[in-house]
């Protein structure tokens, strides 16, 4: 009761407030085109993914097609910009260098990957000068400045030429300032909140946009805003970040999105809106891109990304247990070395299948077959990658899960056929590697599917396998993880595409979803991918 007697107050003062002047209008570059009902910023870059505010944690950004990224802005010694959340950062030896105390040139010596993940050694802190020049129209940019030189600051933007591409964040003071060295042609933002009053307190301090918190934004105060030609900006951090808030501001016709979770509300927000899906998808190893492969957080991610099914790899250890890795060798996913095959299933225990790929994950163990059959039954599919398991073994898992109608086993056509024998329920998922191949295969093994390479995908020999009552499934890894590859698949009628960038195919599906016609040709639609 008191948070909507609280939302009502603005409710009321907006409503008795229009704007009569010259709407401010400042217009943004746009990304990704055509643009989506809303847009995310990203906070610190793909923070989770690597180093906060790094080009690697921009570049993940920019991979996933992402529309903005927040990154902080402090001044070095020397009055230059460089990018850092904190006053001070710790290199891997443990030394600790206070960002004004040290010239620009010694502070981009220092490595502030490695303490996220040996994968990161010798990532560097980026200058704002590097950071314009790689986003440039690839990435906007939100510019958190904790500390920073006004006059200094809108040149590196102007000469960088993402005016466009930028808004600047900060108190009030900063953004009047701003706006006099930029003469108002750089555009700034600061958080609004129901005491400062209606549109004109950001129209009079020449603000381009707001930052507003979730439980004070209301459509009322999105349109009065719109009509000044303001932008809203939902911060939708920590304890806000879920569902039920991405719900309620984007209902309330939030133009950009701050978050942790860019991947999962992006889904979220497809899948509400989007009545059928074209086509199902996979996600290999789980989201093996926000979370370590093969690890129960990727297959959580997996399920909030609202994944048809999860691949997964099961191998038997040298005492006859069943975990989860793809390679057969540990060293390049955990913290072991050696043949896995060579390990006792204590031993394995002992390991950590997540540090490699960054420390918030480092006690994240290699998983069990039970314990992740146990977890994940009846919340996805399963794509079982049967490396080293025997069939009979396999059997009796999914029969006491009662995964069998929901599971695809790959491996092998002996493999599968002895499978058949031992369950003729259990669905087989055959590789095809060339298309003469696939009539031997539908009339020897009659698998439930096929695991075709890419590369021999046709509109026909989809319509083949339909025709012998074969569902298609294809992995769109490496060179064909672009988003016409997957268009083309999705108008030749594939079943299942196998991913390891999910955000990639989610656009896919928009931007079908988005066709006048399904009959349009993929190249007609455009995308950053």
């Amino acid at each position: 009761m008191m948070m909507l007697r609280f939302l009502a107050i603005p409710v009321l003062v907006f409503s008795a407030w229009t704007w009569s002047g010259q709407a401010a209008d400042f217009s943004f570059f746009e990304p990704i085109q055509p643009p989506r009902p809303f847009q995310v910023m990203v906070h610190r870059g793909a923070a989770g993914q690597a180093p906060e505010n790094t080009r690697p944690a921009l570049q993940r950004c920019i991979e996933d097609g992402l529309e903005w990224a927040e990154v902080d802005v402090r001044l070095t010694q020397d009055g230059q910009h460089i990018l850092s959340h904190d006053a001070s950062v710790t290199d891997a030896a443990g030394k600790v260098w206070k960002i004004n105390e040290h010239p620009l040139a010694e502070l981009r010596k220092v490595d502030v990957g490695t303490h996220f993940a040996k994968r990161f050694a010798g990532e560097q802190l980026l200058s704002l000068e590097d950071c314009l020049v790689l986003c440039k129209d690839r990435l906007n940019l939100y510019l958190d400045c904790k500390d920073v030189h006004p006059g200094h600051l809108v040149e590196e933007v102007w000469e960088s030429g993402l005016r466009r591409q930028v808004v600047v964040y900060g108190g009030l003071e900063l953004a009047r300032k701003i706006n006099a060295e930029s003469a108002g042609k750089v555009a700034t933002m600061s958080k609004w909140r129901p005491s400062c009053g209606g549109p004109e307190w950001a129209v009079t301090n020449g603000l381009a946009a707001v930052e507003i918190d979730p439980p004070d934004l209301t459509p009322a105060i999105r349109d009065a805003f719109h009509r000044a030609g303001i932008k809203v900006q939902a911060k939708v951090l920590a304890d806000w970040d879920k569902p039920e808030v991405w719900d309620r501001v984007i209902a309330a016709g939030a133009d950009w999105l701050q978050t942790d979770l860019p991947e999962e509300i992006l889904a979220h927000a497809l899948w509400r809106r989007l009545p059928k899906r074209p086509v199902e998808i996979s996600l290999h190893r789980g989201a093996n891109r926000y979370a370590p492969e093969n690890t129960l957080p990727a297959f959580a991610k997996a399920v909030r990304l609202g994944a048809d099914y999860v691949e997964f790899d099961v191998r038997t250890t040298q005492d006859g247990a069943f975990f989860l890795l793809h390679d057969s060798r540990l060293n390049r996913t955990t913290d072991g070395e050696g043949p896995f095959d060579q390990l006792p299933a204590a031993a394995v225990r002992k390991l950590s299948a997540g540090v490699k790929f960054g420390q918030p994950f480092a006690a994240v163990p290699v998983p069990s077959m039970e314990e992740f059959l146990s977890a994940f039954a009846d919340k996805i599919g399963f794509y079982l990658d049967a490396k080293v398991i025997p069939p009979a073994v396999l059997a009796e898992a999914l029969r006491r899960h009662r995964m069998i109608d929901r599971t695809v086993v790959y491996q092998n056509p002996k493999y599968l056929a002895q499978l058949k024998t031992i369950n003729p329920q259990i669905r087989g998922l055959a590789p095809l590697g060339a298309a003469k191949d696939f009539a031997e295969l539908a009339t020897g093994l009659k698998p439930y599917g096929v695991d075709a390479d890419w590369d021999i995908l046709s509109k026909d020999l989809i319509a083949e396998c339909h025709a012998a009552g074969v569902r298609v499934f294809s992995d769109a890894l490496g060179d064909h993880e672009r988003i016409k590859d997957y268009l083309q698949a999705i108008e030749w009628g594939i079943d299942v595409i196998q991913t390891d960038h999910p955000l990639r195919v989610l656009r896919a599906i928009e931007l079908w979803a988005s066709r006048p016609s399904t009959n349009a040709a993929p190249a007609a639609v455009g995308g950053r991918n």
